[in-house]
């Protein structure tokens, strides 16, 4: 019954892997996409349309990227979560010296780093094209 608690956990952990890595490209793609559809749009002239366009652009950058930071900041308290019992279970079976818990600590400072990237990337998207305009 043990290993199939483990392997489910590490199924678990696959699945986070990915859906992660999900949020962060598809942020970052939308971002850069929007910097250049905004800087051509500005940069072809100023009125009301560009506005608009410009405006509907930069709520969408802006529900893409919350929904992202809040899709990584659960991603990491489950991965969090998800090692804590693979330690205890580790633990529990005497073998806790084979996993450094420290990566913990590196898991979650690779969530802040992928989280920084996605909010400058954002930044980056909605101001650009008001330098253009």
């Amino acid at each position: 019954m043990i290993e199939q608690v483990h392997e489910h956990i590490i199924d678990e952990l696959r699945i986070n892997t990915r859906t992660d890595r999900i949020f962060v490209l598809a942020a970052i793609l939308l971002n850069i996409a929007a910097l250049g559809t905004n800087a051509a749009i500005a940069a072809g002239g100023s009125g009301r349309n560009t506005t608009i366009v410009m405006s509907i652009f930069i709520a969408l950058i802006l529900v893409i990227n919350f929904v992202a930071e809040i899709g990584l900041i659960k991603g990491r308290q489950t991965r969090t979560k998800l090692l804590t019992g693979l330690i205890k279970m580790y633990k529990d079976k005497g073998v806790e010296q084979y996993y450094d818990a420290s990566l913990l600590q590196a898991y979650k400072t690779r969530y802040n780093m992928f989280m920084l990237v996605v909010l400058f990337t954002g930044i980056v998207a909605i101001i650009v094209p008001f330098f253009v305009l």
